[in-house]
């Protein structure tokens, strides 16, 4: 698991349930990645960008539609099911991991 910047963040209309399309900074060794969030109920797009959070970066690619999410964003349900994100409290290097 490892940290990253989200630097963009838009709309997923295609997504069977609302979603969005997240590039995510790792920094250097990484590079910038692409993930698919069920993350509509607590967050607003433009809100996100800018903000760090984990995510599985070993997964292999999954297709979502027309979207290929290269990571898995992690969060915890809230307690009606929706996905509240997980991220360092503290700004931290993009790209570090998780221990």
């Amino acid at each position: 698991m490892r940290v990253g910047t989200v630097v963009s963040a838009e709309e997923f209309p295609q997504a069977r349930k609302p979603a969005y399309k997240l590039k995510i900074d790792f920094g250097p060794a990484i590079g910038v990645k692409s993930s698919s969030a069920q993350i509509t109920v607590h967050y607003v797009a433009a809100d996100l960008v800018g903000r760090q959070v984990a995510a599985v970066v070993n997964f292999a690619p999954r297709r979502i539609g027309p979207f290929v999410s290269e990571v898995l964003t992690l969060g915890f349900p809230d307690a009606d099911g929706a996905v509240v994100l997980v991220g360092p409290g503290h700004r931290v290097p993009d790209g570090g991991r998780l221990f």
